[in-house]
């Protein structure tokens, strides 16, 4: 196994790279001037000459591109424009807050999917199986900046039953996690029913039965662990598709996160704080592939990762 997780980590070298320069790219091809952002629009020409060239922002792109690559190959996500602290410090306060409320979403995801699923696939053709598609179906529909202010209407403002914005106690995670999580919910019911009805077709489950074994064991050790393997193939995927959805869920319930602090950054045209933001998410992405990986293994005894 440390093979083959050093041969990943090898393989997805380029890869970071590649997400390095394009990030530093992008982000200096974006209308603006972080100069004007700061000194505003009375300041005279020498101040912003001399502050474009003490942020490094007077030299070729590709010399800039270069600079910053060097930089973050060290562990250096360079300081914030605007408030002149190390972007790494101010990611780092505020990644918790991200990692926390995605790893709520995905649990209430499962937590809504999985029996879903399941039921749905025993009750094929039946009124419980429309019912769970057809939830299937609206959430998948249903844009996570609508639901969002519906839930805050609904539950904080017309119920007050929780509260509105804001990172406080247990209750503050499950409206912003029920928004995050209920797309990914319907997505996974649905591919959850059409994998254990694939599998329910196959022989060695009719041989389990036809050996005497009880239903509930033939749906969870033979049916629901051999469907399990596109599972998590959509949940490796959708991980990173949370945090990357966490940004317009931070900004709607005010949440201290990375999504919040990637949109300030753009706003003010603080090109390292947006650089960096958008870098932990990919990397973080490359992260739970790896994961993912590995974890087919684990599912489905017939890979091996050595090979």
């Amino acid at each position: 196994m440390l093979g083959f997780i050093c041969r990943r980590i090898i393989a997805l070298i380029p890869v970071a790279l590649g997400v390095v320069i394009f990030v530093a790219l992008m982000t200096r091809l974006v209308p603006g001037d972080p100069v004007d952002v700061i000194l505003g629009d009375f300041a005279t020409l020498e101040e912003k000459t001399a502050l474009r060239h003490s942020l490094g922002l007077d030299v070729p792109v590709v010399e800039q591109l270069w600079t910053y690559a060097r930089h973050v190959a060290k562990g250096d996500l360079g300081r914030s424009i605007v408030y002149n602290r190390p972007v790494l410090d101010m990611i780092g306060e505020r990644i918790g807050a991200t990692f926390e409320l995605a790893l709520t979403a995905l649990a209430i995801a499962l937590a809504i999917s999985l029996p879903l699923g399941i039921v749905s696939a025993l009750r094929k053709d039946t009124w419980i199986d429309y019912l769970a598609m057809g939830f299937a179906i609206t959430g998948v529909a249903l844009p996570g900046f609508w639901l969002g202010p519906m839930l805050v209407l609904l539950f904080s403002l017309k119920l007050d039953l929780l509260p509105v914005s804001e990172r406080g106690d247990w209750t503050s995670y499950i409206l912003p996690a029920l928004t995050m999580g209920t797309a990914l919910a319907a997505a996974l019911a649905r591919m959850t029913r059409n994998a254990m009805l694939d599998t329910m077709r196959e022989d060695y489950v009719r041989t389990a039965r036809a050996k005497g074994a009880g239903e509930a064991r033939v749906i969870l050790i033979h049916v629901l662990r051999n469907a399990a393997l596109p599972l998590v193939t959509v949940l490796g995927l959708q991980f990173g598709v949370l945090l990357t959805g966490a940004i317009i869920t931070e900004k709607i319930f005010d949440w201290p996160g990375i999504g919040s602090l990637v949109l300030e950054g753009i706003l003010q045209r603080d090109y390292p704080v947006v650089e960096g933001c958008v870098l932990m998410f990919s990397f973080s992405y490359l992260a739970v592939n790896l994961l993912t990986d590995i974890l087919y293994a684990v599912v489905d005894p017939r890979i091996k990762l050595e090979s």
